[in-house]
């Protein structure tokens, strides 16, 4: 446990870096963010980033919504 981490503060980090998300459902949400910008070429890696970081956001969501009800 790095210096300063608690036990509660570890496990409560331990469930969010256990997510990942697949390639196919990245690969999906990029390809709708390619489209949905007009079908432009040479942007793949950014459309890949953030349908990553997107999927992560919404699983950070929903596990703090599942977690108050």
């Amino acid at each position: 446990m790095p210096a300063g981490e608690t036990a509660s503060t570890a496990n409560s980090n331990h469930g969010e870096t256990d997510f990942v998300p697949s390639s196919d459902e990245i690969a999906r949400r990029a390809y709708f963010s390619y489209v949905n910008q007009g079908w432009q070429a040479g942007h793949e890696l950014q459309h890949w980033l953030e349908a990553e970081a997107q999927l992560f956001a919404e699983h950070k969501r929903e596990r703090v919504h599942s977690s108050h009800h």
